[in-house]
């Protein structure tokens, strides 16, 4: 721990006074100060492990104890061994159920299992037992692999359909996911990412980690030599072995000239001569080469385009030969599965002919329902949110000169900041952040142009000193003004500053959610049901 076990007494002990908390209840500091990480920005994490099996709301009540930010979460015991057990039951799996295991719910585990007891040890001890840590580091190791595994196979297909920018992208995305994957191997198993220069600065020297850290420098194929040299099995530049394949209800209906796609049995796509003429090229199980060679006769300039697109709004969708669906995610960024672009701006979205495309390469998707809107309204909130977050933490981090640090949490303040954007325009579910900056221009071309400039010099930010760092960091408060102003939240709390800053977040986010909730919306973080139900109000705090 960076901090020491007499300071966090003292901390925990005032801290403790101002929430309910009962004498016997366990009482262990977790996060990355347990890890021996933080810095000045981080939050001094507590965990409260009452007896019992009582639900205990999943929301931590934030307190500003002694200049710090204390995170006080309470757990029943009955919910802790619920936890470890549900992880415990799945070890041993294929790889491909274990990636199927809630990020959040590892997320947990982990910091338990890596926890520090300040108060009733024995039983914290007992309740870890439930879990070896050493089942624990092989699970994560094999969950981080599989993500790993898909983001390789992913940036091999945009590859082969033209899209090279955005293959390495995700190439570096699961080279991250490697390294994890390695790391959790020996041992290194929290999830955040922003901490894995921490993680490998505590192994063993190896040259796989230099490699690592020079990895921009590499094309796709050296990238992806990488991830299998980190462990990683399965990952090929072999776009022969992708297979296109058909999504369930996802079907096409022609009026007159025109073509719908409908997805789900509620969203409908129009398209453009041009991409229609495309998609009927499309011959689903066939690999990817022979539908891309297909498309090519059809006369359409840049085909390949066209059938990522379709990929992206989950028209379509690819495997891997003999191993399944190639399912890309980046755990702990915006989840996994088809983007939705903002609707058609049309006047008359339907006529006797169909609904009009808005030219030859369009994929319109028809006006938003109003269950898209209130996810994206949350997901507006939530991502401003992570934005505060991200630049607490980047001060930290450049106050200490973590500079590794500092440039992954820089990355997630900038992607948080397009994620608003995007969703402030309707846009839910969001891109991947592994390239959510290139799908700007796509997605909004309009809003892509006030923002183009800093993006371009933000989306392959470098921080390697005192002085990027500081470039970084105004280049970063400049392009959030901008972006904030553009999605209309430009006022939006200073979250983490004071008590009064939380809470105006806290109010902002409920009224939120009380339409969210009324369109059955989805909800980016569980966490906030808990504020649904109080009310609005902080669980545990004494007032």
């Amino acid at each position: 721990m960076i901090l020491s076990e007499d300071y966090l007494r003292k901390l925990a002990a005032e801290a403790l006074t101002r929430v309910d908390v009962r004498p016997d209840d366990a009482v262990v500091l977790e996060g990355s100060i347990a890890e021996g990480f933080g810095n000045t920005s981080s939050d001094i994490d507590f965990l409260l492990i009452a007896d019992g099996a009582a639900e205990l709301p999943t929301m931590p009540s934030i307190l500003f104890v002694g200049g710090r930010r204390v995170e006080i979460r309470t757990r029943s015991v009955g919910q802790v061994l619920n936890q470890l057990e549900t992880v415990a039951k799945a070890a041993g799996a294929g790889p491909r159920r274990l990636a199927k295991l809630d990020e959040d719910l590892l997320n947990r585990c982990q910091r338990l299992l890596r926890s520090f007891p300040l108060h009733g040890p024995d039983l914290v001890d007992k309740i870890k037992s439930t879990l070896p840590y050493d089942v624990f580091a092989e699970l994560m190791s094999t969950w981080w692999a599989e993500h790993a595994r898909q983001s390789i196979r992913h940036a091999v297909a945009l590859d082969e359909l033209g899209a090279p920018r955005e293959a390495l992208t995700w190439a570096q995305a699961g080279l991250l996911q490697a390294a994890k994957s390695w790391a959790a191997g020996q041992g290194e198993t929290y999830l955040e990412p922003k901490w894995l220069s921490m993680q490998l600065g505590r192994l063993d020297p190896d040259e796989r980690v230099d490699r690592y850290w020079n990895s921009t420098d590499l094309d796709l194929s050296g990238r992806v030599k990488l991830a299998a040299d980190l462990g990683v099995r399965g990952v090929a530049r072999i776009p022969e072995r992708i297979v296109v394949d058909r999504v369930p209800d996802v079907t096409t209906w022609q009026i007159g000239e025109q073509v719908h796609v409908l997805r789900d049995r509620r969203d409908v796509f129009v398209l453009g001569a041009e991409a229609a003429a495309v998609w009927r090229s499309v011959v689903c199980g066939r690999r990817l080469p022979d539908v891309l060679a297909r498309s090519v006769t059809t006369g359409v300039a840049e085909p390949g385009e066209l059938l990522a697109t379709f990929l992206r709004y989950g028209l379509l969708r690819l495997s891997w030969q003999g191993a399944g669906a190639i399912v890309p995610a980046l755990p702990l960024a915006a989840p996994a599965g088809p983007v939705s672009p903002p609707p058609a701006n049309v006047r008359r979205p339907v006529a006797m002919s169909g609904a009009p495309a808005s030219g030859p390469r369009a994929v319109d998707l028809m006006p938003m329902p109003a269950r898209r809107f209130g996810s994206a309204a949350l997901a507006l909130v939530w991502a401003n949110v992570l934005v505060e977050n991200s630049l607490e933490d980047l001060t930290g981090a450049l106050a200490l000169g973590q500079w590794r640090v500092a440039e992954l949490t820089a990355r997630r303040a900038f992607s948080s900041g397009l994620r608003a954007l995007l969703s402030a325009y309707g846009v839910n579910p969001l891109p991947s952040d592994a390239e959510v900056a290139r799908q700007i221009s796509r997605l909004l071309p309009d809003a892509a142009a006030e923002v183009a400039e800093p993006v371009s010099r933000l989306e392959d930010l470098r921080i390697t000193n005192r002085a990027e760092g500081t470039a970084v960091r105004a280049e970063l408060d400049s392009f959030i003004r901008i972006v904030r102003q553009a999605a209309g939240a430009d006022r939006f709390p200073s979250s983490f500053h004071s008590a009064q800053t939380w809470q105006a977040t806290l109010d902002l986010s409920y009224h939120w959610l009380r339409l969210g909730a009324y369109l059955d919306a989805d909800i980016p973080i569980d966490e906030a049901r808990d504020l649904l139900t109080s009310g609005g109000t902080q669980p545990h705090v004494v007032n």
